[in-house]
């Protein structure tokens, strides 16, 4: 009973809003369209009641015990990955989900908190062997490896994420600017150069992210749609179960890739500006865990769960109003989706377990 108490409950609480905020919203969706909705919301608790035993796991255990199987996961995760090429299930073109009866797990979600554990445990332990540089190269060439699967898939969105996790976690970990400037060229080129590595759709996805106008019927139409419906919930929003956008099916994907253009729509901007509250007080709970943290690993695993977070929250709510192409990442503990869900609420956990465990401030 102890340890609940010695919990961060900020953070706890933070959480539980959100997941609350996204079944409210998930059963309101039902009532236009109550067989597929509530099965969604039924698929979803079932999800959250995983997560958060995972969640109350990872808290009462060591940390410390995941630095000693990281290099386990990392291979574990490329074998997934790999398999996933030959005998993944397709849906929506991307070939990235495993079938186990009426469920389907995504891997790439696991992915993302296996390479944040593997960078962590990566960059703390080999800071006094190698060299800033030398550093730097070896973790990229272990970063790519699971990044092209997953581009193999292809999901550029998760691909991007995890690029992201391992930039944060790098500059984190003590890096000069010299290399900064190395990575940022690097990172120029890689991105003209992955231009012609993309498939048909995901260049369609650019080019009408920047001009939607060009393909209002079909590949422009989601980012309409999505804008549409968060302005006309302006300040106050329309009500539970009364956005026209989302409950007469306007809006496409409405309970994963589109559901902050759901709450825009039936909160308004006053409930977005909650909601995007959350997410802050959650990061920044996180951010005091990782400056408390009693040694590196600790500390690289708290910012690379941030930066998996924040970029998550970015790349979703920048979809939604039309400042970032679409790209099919989810809004963590808000879209529908069992995999990314159970794999969030783990993170928190192992959150959970560094505060616990944390360097104690007189």
């Amino acid at each position: 009973m102890k340890i609940f108490l010695k919990l961060d409950w900020i953070l706890v609480v933070s959480v539980l809003l959100l997941l609350c905020v996204g079944l409210v919203t998930l059963y309101s969706m039902s009532s236009f369209d109550s067989a597929a909705g509530l099965n969604h919301f039924e698929k979803q608790l079932t999800s959250i009641g995983i997560g958060i035993f995972l969640l109350l796991l990872f808290s009462f255990f060591d940390y410390r015990i995941l630095n000693s199987y990281s290099t386990k996961l990392y291979f574990f995760i490329l074998i997934i990955l790999s398999l996933l090429i030959f005998f993944g299930t397709t849906i929506r073109g991307t070939t990235g989900w495993i079938g186990f009866g009426p469920f389907n797990i995504q891997p790439v979600e696991m992915a993302k908190v296996i390479i944040v554990i593997f960078l962590a445990s990566f960059l703390s332990k080999k800071k006094s062997y190698f060299s800033v540089v030398l550093r730097t190269i070896v973790s990229i060439i272990l970063v790519l490896i699971p990044v092209m699967l997953i581009l193999k898939q292809p999901d550029f969105g998760s691909a991007a994420i995890i690029m992201a996790i391992w930039v944060g976690m790098l500059f984190a970990s003590g890096i000069n600017k010299k290399v900064i400037f190395g990575l940022v060229f690097v990172g120029i080129i890689a991105t003209t150069s992955g231009w012609f590595m993309l498939k048909d759709y995901q260049k369609d996805r650019l080019v009408n992210f920047v001009s939607p106008d060009n393909d209002p019927r079909g590949t422009g139409y989601n980012v309409i749609q999505s804008i549409v419906a968060v302005g006309s919930g302006g300040m106050w929003g329309k009500g539970l179960g009364h956005g026209s956008q989302s409950q007469l099916n306007f809006l496409p994907e409405k309970h994963t890739d589109f559901i902050f253009a759901v709450f825009s729509e039936e909160l308004g901007f006053f409930g977005s500006g909650v909601i995007l509250g959350l997410f802050g007080l959650l990061i920044y709970r996180i951010k005091e865990t990782a400056r408390l943290a009693r040694d590196n690993f600790g500390y690289l695993l708290a910012v690379g769960v941030i930066v998996m977070l924040f970029f998550q929250v970015l790349v979703n709510v920048g979809m939604n109003i039309g400042v970032a192409p679409v790209a099919g990442v989810p809004l963590p503990f808000l879209s529908y989706g069992g995999s990314s869900m159970i794999s969030v609420l783990a993170s928190i956990g192992i959150i959970q377990s560094i505060y616990i465990r944390r360097v104690k401030v007189s």
